[in-house]
């Protein structure tokens, strides 16, 4: 962890203050999300499609304004957008706290979902910016602030939200306050690039003329796609891995901990290892070629999964946690080490697509489309589960995910052999005529 601090000490102020955002705004955070719906449906006593409604709002506001957030960034600079989206999401966790009726909580959560919009790209954008040449070292630091936020968040969390959930939106909001305060005083202004040639004298195009620019992009869009994969097949974590492990080792006491160490295994693993992993990557691979290997490891880490339905499910005993609890603990290790090879490359690839213009825009429309890919796969995802375990046939989601992390690498090989994921070669506008 000192060597990971030394290089983060490298860089400049702008870039220093961003990785310590990062960290905290996932600390906030995550100290408040994941107990969200048990207050939603114990505490105030709501319906289940209520509750749901409630947390599809905060993801559609999220999800949905990523666009919008970006193209903002890039037109108003971006630390006015990292403080818009500080300030707002202070505003609804605070109320998610303090407010019982359905429109106060539709609003609050639709609140904290926007300010994610707003800031998510424009921090990215400018940390890619600041960053220059050192953008993949940056962005390996930066998950490694982002994981241990993710890390500590649940657990801040739960002893807060054991004394009362009130006071965990009051102190997630209290963070997001002192963290707006912070980044008003101590954030330089930023802008993007292009905006700055805009304001020297060039015609600044209109955001539907941007847009239409971004969406004839293929080269950005068929990497995009091709990238879907990869955030579905993260988030089972979150989704199919613990379904598996309380499907083999119940809800109980085993169960409740098993998942728990899925999350921490994912997490600290990142945390220790993400800085050697991308620059062993980076010494012996072009940039393809990572993102490549990183997608067919995270094909792979079902793999054990899939071996694991052939071994007879024993009825009780070590024996039964052991598979109820290995299978996924390496399924995570392995999905960890693929996102550690493939994020700080996918990152940066990002920026040269765009041909180093409009970041924030293309960061924002790559998270929406990420953002719909990870909606659907996971519907799919769960009625694999449900199919399975219908047909008796535990195997099919293992296969399918495994295949899907495999056909993903084989896109990204194929746009990497045939030259796409390449810079492309910018065309200079002329000057202004002088006056």
């Amino acid at each position: 962890m000192k060597g990971t601090l030394a290089q983060v000490r490298t860089y400049e102020r702008s870039v220093q203050l961003l990785m310590v955002n990062q960290f905290t705004i996932n600390l906030g955070f995550y100290m408040l999300m994941p107990y969200l719906a048990a207050h939603l449906s114990g505490t105030l006593g709501l319906a289940g499609w209520v509750v749901g409604l409630v947390l599809g709002v905060r993801n559609f506001s999220q999800q949905g304004m990523f666009l919008v957030g970006g193209t903002l960034a890039d037109r108003l600079g971006y630390k006015p957008l990292i403080v818009a989206g500080c300030v707002l999401r202070t505003i609804g966790f605070a109320t998610l706290g303090l407010v019982d009726s359905l429109g106060a909580l539709i609003a609050a959560s639709a609140a904290t979902g926007l300010a994610g919009a707003l800031f998510n790209p424009a921090v990215r954008a400018y940390l890619a910016a600041d960053a220059g040449d050192r953008r993949v070292e940056a962005f390996a630091l930066f998950n490694v602030f982002y994981q241990a936020g993710i890390l500590l968040g649940p657990l801040v969390g739960m002893v807060l939200t054991g004394v009362d959930f009130r006071i965990t939106c009051l102190v997630s909001a209290g963070v997001f306050a002192l963290l707006s305060i912070v980044q008003i005083r101590a954030l330089p202004a930023r802008r993007a690039k292009d905006t700055k040639e805009k304001e020297e004298g060039r015609a600044r195009e209109s955001v539907l003329a941007q847009w239409g620019g971004i969406l004839a992009n293929r080269p950005f869009l068929l990497f995009s796609g091709a990238m879907v994969g990869s955030y579905v097949l993260s988030f089972q974590i979150y989704l199919s891995l613990p379904l598996e492990v309380r499907r083999l080792g119940g809800d109980g006491e085993f169960g409740t901990v098993a998942v728990a160490l899925l999350f921490a295994a994912s997490g600290l693993s990142t945390i220790v290892g993400q800085t050697r992993v991308t620059a062993w990557c980076k010494a012996r691979y072009e940039p393809g070629q990572a993102l490549v290997r990183g997608l067919t490891v995270m094909g792979l880490a079902f793999a054990p999964l899939l071996l694991a339905t052939a071994v007879p499910v024993p009825a009780s005993g070590v024996a039964l946690w052991l598979l109820a609890a290995v299978p996924p603990m390496l399924a995570a290790l392995l999905l960890a080490i693929g996102t550690m090879i493939a994020y700080p490359f996918e990152m940066d690839t990002i920026v040269r697509l765009s041909g180093d213009r409009l970041v924030a825009t293309h960061y924002g429309l790559y998270n929406t489309i990420c953002g719909v890919g990870i909606t659907v796969g996971n519907l799919l995802t769960g009625a694999s589960l449900d199919a399975a375990r219908a047909a008796g046939v535990p195997a099919l989601p293992w296969i399918a995910l495994l295949v899907l992390g495999l056909a993903c690498a084989a896109a990204l090989y194929a746009l990497h052999r045939t030259g796409r994921l390449s810079e492309p070669v910018r065309s200079h506008d002329p000057e202004p005529a002088a006056a």
